[in-house]
């Protein structure tokens, strides 16, 4: 019986899921950047808080993956465990 962690498709979304999410930490950091360009405070606030959130999403979706896989070989390694 084939685990669903050792399908090539539980892979692949949790590899698309960290693309992503890298894709938009980077966008998320050069617009925070870009907001102390700016010279209207009001539109510093919204770029800083919007940027800052997408930010914040974007680590969250890289840890998902992250923590997922390691749940896998830490089961993994302790199944293969004698005890």
């Amino acid at each position: 019986m084939i685990r669903p962690m050792d399908s090539y498709l539980w892979w692949g979304k949790n590899i698309l899921i960290a693309l992503f999410a890298l894709f938009f930490l980077v966008f998320g950091i050069e617009t925070l950047i870009g907001s102390f360009l700016l010279k209207n405070p009001l539109e510093f606030i919204i770029y800083f808080f919007s940027s800052s959130f997408m930010v914040l999403v974007s680590l969250v979706g890289i840890l998902y993956p992250t923590l997922k896989i390691y749940a896998l070989f830490k089961t993994r390694k302790h199944s293969n465990d004698p005890r």
